[in-house]
């Protein structure tokens, strides 16, 4: 034997098998290491085999991805087809497990979604491994699970074509018992085989006793796979379940898809996270995967990080026990374009309650923390990928999951279930929105690959082969970095398999084919010609009528309504396609947009809903206070300034309108409170605002809570005695005389001097105004805003008056609830 193989040099070897050396070599050609497999010479050549192992080489040397160890060449040499792949210094997990044992569950399912992707990427490419096994995975020097030796793998069988019984190969061990008995090579022995390989890692040797595995081979042809008693025991039921189910003997009971396996392990990954970081590390330092590597190019991206802030901030605030109201609110009132966004939103037909909905405090009243979280949750995601550059093909993956959220919610029975249906079946689309915001030309490659007019394949498989995992894979991946709730994760993965024949009565089980039905239905009306669009609709309704327990005609009108909606949810959002663009015609189905306005928050500000016999506002006055502090502008009763602008008197408007209808029904006072200071805030866009109580104990007016930047942590620092034994200070003085007041200058020295000790430490705002509440002539509260500029808050004649109702509603609120 020549020390050369073809051009490659022969350093040293790597390894040998009953049918193959492996070793390390180096390319004169290309100037680098490799390792060349080398099969033992035939003893009688045959050049039909030769040219049929050559055939599948070709087909492997195609595969592509970054768990799988490519080939690079494939020849034959003195009659000895040997095989050149890439270089990969690492232990096999055959060595990791003979030096260390057992890995930690954590660590075990994190290589085995290492390998599934490979699988996932093979199938895809129309190959099957069928020789899975510990020495066949390499963990490289970044912890990296590399799948490599696909030396006997075959193309996968057609379904068209009849097949005898094949040749059985692969290693016993793990051998699935479809191809102990010869049958035709699907994926599904693969599955099986990874099972097994699960099994083993968390076992640390092998599941089949080799000193009796001819008896095992012949049991498990028609028998399940037994597992060590001891092992099923100290694991959990989810682990328990995916090795029983990727190792059942029934094909049709065993995970469909090597997709089905790894989608399994990543929910259960992200159920464990917690406990990742308590397991010690392989020792090649396993931390990086395909989703790693994606992520952290995401990262790089200027925009991710902020999304994935605003997106964990919402839903940490929305979830936590210790979360109120007010401080939802405060935390959405901190964006201006969320906010406007979120309240036009409230107001569309989707989600409208009959009423317009004005501030935020009210929205979340009504809509609940967990509508808010959804609506905040589906505008942020909009807002950040307003990418100039694709702008146009992000808003159409939105509107088209937009439009796949609006059916699963008419499909639900109830508006609960319908707000998580909605979120579930809009997040569902996550990867591959996320995929086109960051990665647009590998997301131009998928489109490529499922369009192609010949041998077009699944977008699933599409985006495995170009970025390396699924983008449902890539959705839940981030969904679990972002810290999403469970019920969303569950949805971002699609059920698979055949939908049940009988109506789904577990929720959850039925939220997540909800949310799938839905998806097809949005691709059905998105991407179906016009002409047969309704005969598409019909067949996804027919696949899955029963599951649901709905009829053909009842999903066909859910559908109906949802496009209804979705032109009003697009006009909340401001989302606009281009006329030729596929998203167009959602926006134009059977509808005329001249008659389909947004709900207006707009009402008539002259409208007073107040009782005439309710307490009126200090009249403006233009004569100085009846106090030492002069007419001039630092310190005045509230005056006029020139008219402001319109969309001021509107927020204060919207706020009067739905304060007035929450005061119809039965009401909390402090949700009433909570609205009028919000509307105030929003329309003046104020530094801090804080509501004041009388402590009737000790005559004192404190503050109770507040908006605005640091106000939690000032709120109860405001302290007014009414009773003083020298000269009240200066908000004594405006409450004991009812008298609205604006400050535009505090730095003023008559100012400074009437100001208590606790403000100029706490608060010192540079303009500040003040609104007493007054009750049978006595103060019993006021309302304080501030802003962070001298002179900055101006009010016109309708302001003011707004203003006064807001702050008379406040009195009235008191005197109902009293």
């Amino acid at each position: 034997m020549s020390v050369a193989i073809g051009r490659f040099e022969r350093r040293r070897m790597l390894g040998q098998g009953a049918q193959a050396e492996v070793w390390l070599s180096f390319d004169p050609r290309l100037e680098r290491e490799v390792a060349i497999k080398l099969m033992k010479p035939a003893a009688q050549p045959d050049s039909g085999l030769v040219t049929q192992w050559l055939q599948e080489a070709r087909s492997v040397s195609r595969l592509t991805h970054t768990n799988i160890v490519p080939v690079f060449e494939a020849d034959v040499q003195d009659n000895q087809p040997y095989l050149v792949f890439e270089y990969v210094p690492g232990l096999t997990l055959a060595q990791q497990l003979a030096q260390h044992g057992a890995l930690p569950p954590v660590q075990a399912v994190a290589v085995m979604q290492d390998v599934l992707a490979a699988l996932v990427a093979a199938h895809a490419s129309g190959v099957v491994h069928r020789d899975l096994k510990p020495s066949n995975v390499l963990l490289d020097r970044s912890g990296r699970a590399r799948v490599m030796d696909f030396g006997i793998a075959a193309r996968i069988s057609q379904p068209t074509q009849a097949q005898d019984r094949v040749e059985v190969a692969g290693t016993p061990a793990y051998m699935a018992p479809e191809a102990v008995r010869g049958e035709p090579i699907t994926p599904l022995m693969d599955v099986y085989s990874a099972g097994l390989l699960l099994g083993e890692l968390l076992w640390g040797q092998p599941i089949r006793d080799k000193a009796r595995l001819q008896q095992t081979l012949q049991k498990i042809s028609i028998e399940p796979q037994a597992f060590p008693p001891d092992l099923m025991a100290r694991l959990d039921d989810g682990l328990r379940s995916a090795l029983l189910t990727a190792t059942a003997v029934a094909v049709d009971q065993r995970y469909p898809s090597a997709q089905a396996f790894l989608d399994d392990l990543l929910v259960w990954s992200g159920q464990h996270k917690d406990s990742a970081d308590s397991e010690l590390p392989t020792p090649s330092g396993k931390t990086s995967s395909t989703l790693d590597f994606l992520l952290r190019r995401m990262r790089n991206k200027s925009d991710f990080p902020a999304l994935s802030e605003s997106i964990g901030r919402i839903q940490s605030m929305a979830t936590s026990d210790k979360e109120s109201i007010n401080s939802v609110t405060n935390e959405i009132l901190k964006d201006v374009a969320l906010t406007n966004k979120l309240l036009r939103l409230v107001n569309s037909v989707h989600y409208s309650r009959g009423s317009s909905v004005g501030t935020v405090s009210r929205a979340v009243s009504l809509v609940g923390f967990n509508g808010i979280r959804n609506m905040a949750l589906s505008l942020v995601l909009l807002e950040h990928m307003q990418d100039k550059a694709n702008a146009h093909l992000l808003k159409e993956e939105f509107l088209r999951a937009l439009m796949a959220g609006a059916i699963a919610a008419a499909l639900c029975p109830t508006q609960t279930e319908g707000e998580d249906a909605f979120i579930g079946a809009l997040f569902q689309n996550l990867g591959r929105m996320l995929s086109q915001f960051y990665f647009p030309e590998e997301a131009l490659a998928v489109r490529q690959l499922v369009s192609a007019p010949r041998d077009p394949i699944s977008e699933e498989a599409a985006a495995t082969r170009v970025l390396g995992l699924s983008y449902e894979a890539l959705g839940l991946g981030v969904c679990k970095a972002w810290g999403l709730p469970e019920s969303i994760q569950r949805c971002v993965v699609k059920p698979t398999g055949t939908p049940p024949s009988l109506p789904i009565k577990d929720s959850q089980t039925r939220l997540r084919w909800s949310t799938r039905v839905a998806n097809e239905m949005a691709d059905a009306v998105l991407h179906t010609d016009a002409r047969v669009v309704d005969v598409r609709l019909g067949q996804v309704a027919k696949t899955y009528g029963r599951a649901l327990g709905m009829s053909t005609e009842q999903l066909n009108a859910a559908t109906a309504v949802a496009r209804k909606k979705l032109l009003e949810l697009a006009q909340a959002m401001e989302i606009t396609v281009r006329p030729d663009s596929l998203a167009a015609h959602l926006l134009d189905h059977k509808l005329d947009a001249r008659q389909q306005e947004p709900a207006s928050l707009v009402l008539d500000p002259e409208a007073d809903t107040l009782n005439a016999n309710a307490l009126h506002a200090t009249q403006v006055l233009t004569q100085p206070m009846p106090t030492q502090v002069s007419a001039e502008p630092t310190g005045a009763i509230l005056t006029l300034t020139q008219p402001g602008t319109d969309s001021r008197a509107q927020t204060l408007t919207a706020g009067v309108q739905d304060i007035t209808n929450a005061m119809v029904d039965d009401f909390k006072l402090s949700d009433v409170l909570r609205m009028i200071m919000e509307a105030m805030f929003r329309a003046l866009d104020l530094h801090r605002i804080v509501f004041c109580m009388r402590d009737p104990r000790t005559d004192t007016l404190t503050g109770r809570f507040g908006l605005g930047a640091g106000v939690e942590a000032v709120v109860k620092q405001f302290n007014v005695p009414m009773r003083s034994n020298g000269t009240p200070d200066l908000f004594a003085t405006i409450c004991l005389k009812a008298a609205d007041t604006l400050i535009s200058d505090a730095a003023d020295p008559r100012i400074v001097q009437r100001l208590p000790a606790w403000y100029i430490q706490a608060y010192n705002a540079p303009t500040f105004l003040v609104l007493p509440l007054v009750l049978k002539g006595k103060p019993f509260g006021l309302i304080y805003a501030d802003m962070a500029h001298k002179g900055g808050l101006l009010v016109d004649e309708k302001e003011l008056s707004l203003l006064r109702t807001l702050r008379n509603q406040a009195v009235m609120a008191f005197k109902q609830s009293a």
